[in-house]
């Protein structure tokens, strides 16, 4: 399972480094180190922390509005098969984004829970980028 530095999961959940150690410090989500002694995040343990940042967040009238055509980089937190088709939920920042697309195209990506994505957005499809 892929793992995340603080400085990675503070940008993927939209915060500074700061706030993410603080976080952690606090015992809301837990770290291991790495041989290095690198404060390390497990990438399940990243993505169900973020969906609770996500449910408590409230978004400020100055947050800035975007057009179509846009990238949010974060990372997955559900990936649902069926015999054909699948569903797939992205958290980025505060953005939850779900996208419809064939198994085979989760499966040729290896999107799993925990891993880091982008969702590319254009008009009304959501597209997803492995990172």
């Amino acid at each position: 399972m892929q793992s995340y530095t603080i400085g990675q999961a503070a940008r993927l959940l939209g915060v500074s480094p700061d706030t993410t150690r603080r976080w952690a410090d606090a015992g809301k989500v837990a770290t291991h180190r790495d041989d290095s002694g690198r404060r390390l995040i497990e990438g399940r343990d990243l993505a169900a922390f973020s969906v609770e940042v996500a449910q408590t967040c409230t978004v400020e009238d100055d947050a800035s509005y975007t057009s179509a055509r846009n990238a949010f980089p974060g990372i997955v937190t559900a990936v649902k098969l069926g015999d054909v088709a699948a569903q797939v939920e992205i958290q980025a920042g505060p953005h939850r984004l779900v996208s419809l697309l064939t198994r085979e195209a989760v499966e040729e990506l290896g999107l799993e829970v925990g891993m880091q994505a982008t969702a590319r957005v254009k008009s009304t499809s959501v597209h997803i980028d492995r990172t």
